[in-house]
């Protein structure tokens, strides 16, 4: 019986002393877990920064000449910032050969062209070849008559009303009014037929991809060895803008226009670059004794203000605040 007694006095003891252990290394076990979970909480990754691109902002050119005039536009929202004078017009010369050729190719739909046709649309591009796109003009329906009452012909008014252009209008200089090269045109209207090329409207569905692509391969430098009387280098100016981080996110679609005019003693220097992103042109008169290296540096110059965020600029990242239990 006494036995029976100690056993149950024992057994009682081992249970109240269980009861007695168990908050305590619960306590001990809730602790631990959570410290544990507090030392395992990560900090989240901050977002990585958006890639250089061109946006709005201020330009100082230290420019020397009778016209100077620029224009970017942000494709995805459309919006136009630029010079004071955006709006004012230059001679288009050979920047609007682009323009030329995707309305060429929209009016076959389709259909592709005569092979010496998409030749001369090539050459019209990358070399910028006077023959080759007086060929295409042409056959786009262009003509040199003189129009009557001041309009432009037809292959620049359907610019005009597809890209909806509003400041372009028909060159004045007398003997030349129903030039290509002589239509008048300002930087605003510049980036909306950048615009107009790579959104699919100037070229349409079968040949958009084609013309930017040509655009892409222009060849060819300002130097005089690589300058010819009807065609000419034309890789320069917002091309050497830019950085390589931006260069490197895709081709960059160019064209390029530039003439020594004996009427005014000026350069007429245009530049215009287009990617998915945004759309730039730089358009310029200056002496023709400043040559046209001096043409090409400024539309570099304004290219490479407009780089966003600055290469070699501090990037601050915001850092998210770290978070309790």
């Amino acid at each position: 019986m006494r036995s029976r007694v100690i056993l149950v006095f024992a057994v009682t003891a081992v249970l109240l002393g269980g009861a007695m252990l168990v908050p305590a290394a619960y306590a001990r076990l809730s602790a631990g877990a959570a410290a544990a979970r507090q030392e395992t909480v990560a900090v989240p990754t901050p977002e990585p920064p958006p890639p250089p691109t061109l946006a709005a902002g201020k330009v100082s050119v230290n420019f020397k000449g009778e016209f100077f005039s620029w224009a970017l536009m942000e494709r995805e929202s459309g919006k136009i910032s630029g010079s004071k004078n955006l709006a004012d017009t230059s001679s288009t010369e050979s920047m609007i050969k682009a323009w030329i050729v995707a309305d060429y190719l929209r009016q076959l739909g389709d259909k592709e062209p005569p092979e010496s046709l998409k030749k001369a649309a090539s050459r019209a591009i990358r070399d910028s070849d006077d023959e080759a796109t007086n060929r295409v003009y042409s056959a786009a329906g262009g003509s040199y008559a003189v129009p009557a009452g001041g309009k432009l012909g037809p292959v620049m008014q359907r610019a005009i009303k597809i890209c909806d252009l509003t400041d372009t209008k028909r060159g004045n200089v007398p003997g030349y009014e129903g030039w290509w090269s002589f239509t008048q045109m300002s930087p605003r209207d510049a980036v909306r037929l950048g615009d107009c090329i790579a959104d699919g409207k100037a070229a349409g569905r079968k040949w958009t991809k084609w013309v930017l692509a040509e655009m892409s391969k222009v060849r060819g430098s300002t130097a005089a060895s690589d300058q010819h009387l009807q065609s000419g280098g034309g890789r320069w100016g917002i091309i050497d803008g830019l950085p390589e981080s931006i260069t490197s996110q895709g081709p960059v679609s160019i064209k390029n226009g530039w003439t020594p005019l004996n009427y005014d003693g000026n350069w007429h220097v245009n530049c215009l670059a287009v990617t998915e992103k945004w759309s730039l042109a730089v358009m310029l008169r200056y002496p023709q004794s400043s040559g046209l290296d001096y043409g090409s540096d400024v539309c570099a110059s304004v290219a490479s203000q407009l780089v966003t965020p600055q290469p070699g600029g501090a990037l601050k990242v915001p850092q998210p605040p770290i978070g309790k239990l």
